[in-house]
């Protein structure tokens, strides 16, 4: 059975900005985004990693460095299957702007019919990352993978392996640098853990006295 983490990169100006950066390059991890990776490499300093998979952009880049630097044997391996979504028109768009065309509410209601204007459809970024994954648990059997991407897209798959229809997805919450868990073997897939920040949480502890 081969284990696959699926993990979001970690927190980016853009995102507390409201933007939706979508493919746009020059978009890095802000100071919080980079103790947030720094926090998750040293969770996953332990994990028995075959290999570390990224979306070629630079936030996602930078999160899998963190994970790669607890793992000598490891490069991060651009995969551009897992990239994200191609928003066409909406790049780079405020998304208090977004929320007051139509179409945003077929994107949060009815995904399975959206489509972003010169861009991609919701249900094909479904198919091309579930293909994705179902690649690499060929690739990789019976081995731990990590893959790291974005939020969307995690949650597409874990909808998808749920059983769960594309128009419910949203429902899914993957917070920036959490680890969701899947394994996948020659049957039932199992969603072991979502949404797992428990390394996020620890930075916000006050020390204990002493």
């Amino acid at each position: 059975m081969t284990t696959i983490l699926l993990i979001r990169h970690a927190t980016n100006d853009s995102v507390k900005a409201g933007n939706l950066a979508g493919r746009a390059k020059g978009v890095h991890l802000n100071d919080e985004g980079r103790a947030q990776a720094v926090a998750l490499g040293e969770r996953l300093a332990s994990a028995p990693l075959a290999q570390l998979y990224a979306s070629p952009l630079e936030r996602t880049m930078e999160t899998a460095a963190e994970i790669a630097r607890h793992h000598a044997q490891l490069k991060v391996v651009r995969h551009a299957e897992i990239g994200e979504v191609h928003y066409g028109d909406w790049q780079g768009k405020s998304i208090g702007e977004l929320q007051r065309r139509k179409m945003w509410d077929v994107v949060q209601e009815y995904p399975s019919r959206a489509r972003f204007p010169n861009g991609e459809t919701m249900r094909g970024v479904q198919t091309r990352i579930v293909n994705a994954i179902e690649a690499l648990a060929q690739q990789h059997p019976n081995e731990m993978i990590a893959l790291v991407f974005h939020a969307d897209l995690i949650k597409m798959a874990l909808a998808h392996y749920l059983g769960m229809h594309l128009d419910v997805f949203q429902r899914i919450v993957v917070s920036p640098a959490s680890i969701s868990t899947l394994q996948l073997g020659h049957s039932r897939p199992f969603i072991v853990s979502m949404n797992d920040i428990a390394h996020v949480l620890a930075l916000k502890q006050p020390e204990p006295p002493g």
